[in-house]
């Protein structure tokens, strides 16, 4: 059975599809399903933002076959690990919440860091170019983290 992971942000457009492609990247088909998705419903069926798509091919990452869509409770049934890309994108997964154990499943992905403080991966939408490179390092050092803690257990 693979270990499934879910990578969330508010549209689905910018940060959570740069997680799911950096984080798909580093892990085994085979053992790792990586997906993503908005709390929003702003962007359904929307592929990533074209400037996101830039930075992940500068890193020969390609995520243009991504589809934006939205979370549900369903997803708590799905996925083993979900990753809020911020605060406000937390809280809002864990009002739809069923139970503890769906609670226990949420995490905020800058806390794989360690970094004795909690930081949000900055919404780059509204910024330039370099706003999607400082979140794809940010993601990318996530990730890292991530995928050594994956590999270490299986």
């Amino acid at each position: 059975m693979k270990t499934k992971i879910l990578m969330v942000c508010l549209g689905n457009i910018c940060r959570s599809p740069l997680a799911e492609g950096i984080l798909k990247s580093k892990l085994d088909p085979e053992k790792y399903q990586v997906d993503s998705c908005g709390t929003s419903s702003y962007h359904i069926g929307s592929k990533p933002d074209t400037r996101s798509i830039k930075v992940a091919k500068e890193h020969h990452i390609d995520i243009t076959d991504q589809r934006a869509a939205q979370f549900s409770t369903g997803h708590f049934d799905q996925y083993h690990t979900i990753y809020a890309m911020d605060r406000s994108n937390y809280q809002n997964i864990i009002k739809l919440a069923r139970n503890t154990e769906d609670q226990s499943k949420v995490k905020l992905i800058l806390d794989e860091l360690q970094l004795n403080e909690t930081l949000d991966v900055p919404d780059p939408y509204y910024g330039g170019e370099r706003g999607f490179e400082e979140v794809f390092e940010m993601l990318d050092q996530a990730c890292n983290t991530i995928a050594s803690k994956l590999e270490s257990t299986t």
